[in-house]
């Protein structure tokens, strides 16, 4: 069997090994278009579970990279004036040509001959090879000539960088923060060995052209670097190995082989430097490819087998990388936050290390950042609680602490009314110890229901029922309770959700209204697009449902202006289609919920607030896009929004959400420190961990759960049980309650 493998880095190199081990009688042709001594960069960091895969792989190489590293525990995040460290993480690195030295090596003791400075056309070049394994990294000519087949998308990044090393041995991985006359910069360091270390400057377009280094030669805007880090180098020097200024690029393919032709490394996917290494992904994709080769003797088979064990670790590390990678890119949306919470957000950022990960690693680290939380709120608590038990102020109204129970349609009203099910439904979640309890989306008016099922607050009859929940909210228990208004637009007259979720009603339909006459779906009724007149009567309903909303004593109004319903019609350009001056840019289409919010919020006693729910993405082509959803928040907190809800998403129902944990939490970093207002968010947060992340990272001021609530309507006290925080329980509950200095 003859296999070709196409480059002589740490792929190609360690692919012709684990197959001569393996397989000694196959004929291994190594290609190399540069010098044996040739390499791009510096360092190369693994963490312990890739050295233990390379140990089953091969222990002699294991070994000989083992002997070299430099290993650190500790990352150190210096930003404004000030060393914020963590501990506990465990990081080894070793010289990128070192690297490559070991595997060279054992290329010649396994007897794989390497041929460099040795170009070829590609694939071509091999016609008697059975395998050929191209290695040829990112600007992969073998992917290039066959993208008809491996269908390549490759997706440029916003960030500007350049890998440098330093004359210099840093004693952890480090990030250190810059500003100057120019912007904001930040690098990642980490030594590689005992008397230099990686240097990766990184930052946007802007700064970068600000700087000047759009003029500069290479030489001159590392100069600059120089004197900008002067402090950092303490004396060092910057190093350059073939390092230009360059936008990360990240590379998936939708398949990684055809024929007797396979991908690894960079050829067949990439991960963001912040996160991933490359030299990593490709070495494992040679232990991967040679695994599969042994336990297949055809070819195609084998490859198909390798991308079938690969895909999914591929995906997800991909996935953790481009969460990190747009943290770094936004990196000026956090230089207001102090800097434990800068470093809180910076080590949080791809969702992989949560709260309680770093307690595990730095308990002294977190025990910190939970105090400097707590501060914020009081300076006299004491002992020093878990983020989401810092109690939390809006106007007039102090929720004991951050947890929120997400509004969630019970479609069991009659004609709008509660009824023994929602106080059942929401008093037992008050019970449970959540701060606040948002009761469903009520409607405004019977012709904004979604079901003949759903609440509504449209007839003084309802007012009766709904203040006999919240007067058992407020009489038994710490909870505070809001009532989302909201009218269902183009996505009522519906069958409740067991019988057929978006299905028209069978009979007895009502009309439906929306921006723009568009059907939900293809079966669907088409809803008229609302004139002048249908405004003044929905901003009437909605003024009506505030005042019986005040009448029921909520503590909290919210505005629904998501999900497709009708102000959320509005506000996507595509549900709006209108031509007049409800329609176009985001600001008309903003205008009539606007007027819908300012005529609420007259209404609405001042030292009550008010949130607005909205959605921050559709999740398809042609949607909201992030400048529109900063200039909806803007408007609206201009208008006086309180709070602003940001969910994502049912806009259309072929939307395609990227679902994964706290999968919407950036859309509520973004309008929180991007308009400079409280934001609740709400999105597969699965427990306590998760909000704590959320909440002193600086992401949101409030967590809403939703499925979380309906399997345990107790979350919150058995969160603060599970976590050792004394939480008032139900006297009624006494003897299952945690005892003080235990569980």
């Amino acid at each position: 069997m003859k296999i070709a493998v196409i480059g002589g880095g740490p792929g190609g190199l360690y692919s012709a090994l684990l197959l001569r081990k393996a397989m000694p009688h196959l004929e291994i042709d190594v290609v190399e278009r540069n010098r044996a001594d040739d390499t791009f960069g510096w360092g190369v960091v693994f963490s312990d579970e890739t050295l233990d895969n390379f140990l089953a792989a091969d222990e002699a190489t294991a070994d000989a990279i083992t002997a070299e590293f430099v290993h650190w525990d500790r990352i150190d995040t210096h930003v404004g004036g000030e060393v914020i460290r963590s501990g506990g993480h465990g990081f080894s690195g070793i010289s990128r040509q070192r690297l490559l030295d070991i595997l060279q090596g054992r290329c010649r003791e396994l007897g794989v001959t390497v041929r460099y400075e040795h170009e070829v056309p590609g694939p071509e070049a091999f016609p008697d090879a059975d395998l050929i394994i191209a290695a040829d990294g990112i600007n992969s000519r073998t992917r290039t000539d066959l993208a008809d087949h491996f269908k390549p998308e490759i997706v440029p990044g916003k960030a500007k960088f350049i890998w440098l090393g330093a004359t210099r041995p840093f004693d952890a991985f480090k990030f250190f923060i810059a500003t100057d006359a120019a912007g904001m910069w930040q690098v990642h360091a980490y030594p590689f060995d005992k008397e230099r270390s990686t240097f990766i400057i990184e930052t946007d377009p802007q700064t970068w052209r600000r700087a000047g280094f759009d003029g500069m030669s290479v030489a001159e805007s590392v100069a600059y670097c120089e004197r900008l880090f002067a402090r950092e180098l303490d004396g060092a020097r910057l190093l350059v190995n073939k390092s230009e200024w360059i936008h990360f690029r990240r590379v998936k393919n939708a398949t990684w082989h055809h024929r007797n032709i396979v991908l690894i490394g960079d050829a067949a996917h990439t991960a963001h430097f912040s996160i991933g290494s490359g030299t990593k992904l490709a070495m494992e994709d040679a232990i991967s490819l040679v695994a599969a080769l042994r336990e297949h003797s055809d070819v195609p088979a084998a490859l198909r087998a390798y991308q079938d064990a690969r895909w999914v670790d591929v995906a997800k590390l991909q996935k953790t990388a481009e969460t990190s990678q747009a943290w770094f890119e936004n990196i000026g949306r956090y230089r207001a936050l102090p800097p434990w919470q800068f470093t809180m957000s910076l080590l949080t950022r791809s969702k992989r290390v949560t709260h309680a990960n770093l307690r595990l690693r730095d308990r002294g680290f977190v025990d910190g950042v939970d105090a400097a939380f707590a501060r914020g709120v009081d300076d006299r608590r004491r002992p020093v609680p878990p983020p989401m038990f810092t109690p939390f102020r809006l106007r007039g109204l102090e929720l004991a602490n951050r947890v929120v129970v997400s509004p969630m349609c019970q479609y069991s009203s009659e004609d709008g009314m509660p009824n023994d099910w929602h106080l059942v439904h929401l008093g037992s979640r008050a019970i449970g110890g959540a701060g606040l309890v948002m009761a469903e989306m009520t409607d405004v008016s019977r012709a904004g229901r979604i079901t003949p099922g759903c609440a509504g607050i449209y007839s003084d009859a309802h007012v009766e029922g709904w203040r006999r929940v919240v007067r058992f909210v407020h009489g038994h228990s710490a909870a505070k309770i809001g009532l989302q208004l909201g009218h269902a637009g183009r996505k009522g007259s519906t069958m409740r959700i067991w019988e057929g979720a978006d299905r028209p009603l069978a009979s007895g339909n009502w009309p439906l209204l929306a921006a723009s006459p568009i059907p939900y779906r293809p079966a669907s009724q088409t809803p008229k697009a609302v004139d002048r007149a249908d405004m003044d009567a929905l901003v009437a309903d909605y003024v009506a449902a505030t005042e019986r909303a005040i009448a029921a004593e909520f503590d909290l109004l919210e505005v629904h202006m998501a999900h497709g319903y009708l102000l959320a019609s509005f506000l996507s350009p595509l549900t709006n289609r209108r031509t007049d001056d409800y329609g176009g840019d985001v600001h008309h289409r903003a205008r009539f919920p606007l007027e819908v919010f300012a005529a609420v919020r007259r209404v609405w006693p001042a030292e009550r607030p008010i949130s607005v729910r909205i959605s921050a993405c559709d999740w398809a082509p042609g949607g909201i896009d992030d400048a529109d959803v900063i200039a909806i928040a803007r408007a609206l907190k201009e208008h006086g929004a309180d709070v602003i809800d940001v969910s994502t998403g049912q806009t259309v129902p072929d939307g395609k959400p990227v679902y994964g944990r706290m999968y919407q939490a950036p859309w509520s970093d973004l309008i929180r420190h991007e308009v400079g207002i409280p934001t609740i968010t709400v999105g597969n947060v699965a427990n306590w961990d998760h909000a704590n992340t959320l909440l002193a990272s600086g992401r949101a001021d409030l967590v809403a759960l939703a499925r979380p609530h309906l399997s345990d309507p107790y979350f919150t006290l058995h969160a603060a049980a599970e976590q050792g925080w004394g939480i008032g329980w139900p006297s009624q509950y006494v003897s299952v309650a945690p005892r003080a200095g235990g569980v």
